[in-house]
């Protein structure tokens, strides 16, 4: 019964929605990822550090300057954060 239940597969949309609306995470930024994470950001000065927050499926919820403000909109919407180096 244990080794049944440990080769339990998921199919590609389950794993796509894994955590949704439960789990964020947090990430630092490259400005070259801006556009294509965020195509409505204006021009950012380069030499900022940008911090995003995306939902477990990749959705991007917030860009800031302010590494803080991510896990305040993530607890705002009640999201358990992870980080991604």
């Amino acid at each position: 019964m244990l080794m049944k239940d440990a080769n339990a597969r998921l199919t590609q949309s389950e794993l796509a929605h894994l955590g949704a609306g439960e789990v964020g995470y947090i990430r630092k930024m490259r400005l070259d990822e801006v556009t294509r994470c965020f195509p409505e950001a204006p021009e950012i000065d380069p030499s900022l550090d940008l911090w995003a927050l995306f939902g477990a499926d990749g959705t991007p919820l917030l860009l800031t300057d302010n590494r803080s403000s991510t896990f305040f909109k993530a607890a705002e919407d009640d999201l358990k954060t992870v980080t991604l180096q």
